[in-house]
């Protein structure tokens, strides 16, 4: 069973997303900020990671800086979820990070967003 990380700070999104992977069958695990996130991450090792990028404690771009350090995190499948419309500066980190798709929560349904993680975890 693919492992999926969610690291969401909107609990009733949070849940939305649990509830949706859950049904289509992956293990699911969760934090509500960065640093949890990180930890986590580093601990579970999961298939993909679901970031939203302003959360407290640390922010989903400082988090991915910081997992992209070692090699479980330099190669794990990250989808960057946002309420933020990209500027300059944020495309910018979020380029030399990799993530493997940077979404709009506005702009995707959650139907095309499970279509990408089953794109990313076949």
């Amino acid at each position: 069973m693919k492992k999926i990380l969610i690291v969401e700070d909107e609990l009733p999104y949070q849940k939305l997303l649990h509830d949706q992977l859950d049904v289509n069958g992956y293990e699911v695990i969760q934090a509500n900020d960065g640093k949890k996130g990180l930890s986590l991450a580093n601990k579970e090792h999961p298939d993909l990671i679901l970031l939203d990028v302003r959360m407290p404690e640390m922010d989903g771009m400082t988090m991915l800086h910081e997992l992209r350090k070692d090699s479980y995190g330099k190669s794990v499948k990250i989808i960057v979820l946002t309420n933020l419309e990209p500027n300059d500066e944020l495309i910018k980190k979020v380029i030399d990070n990799k993530p493997s798709y940077y979404l709009v929560k506005s702009d995707i349904k959650l139907t095309d967003l499970l279509d990408k993680i089953k794109e990313l975890l076949p």
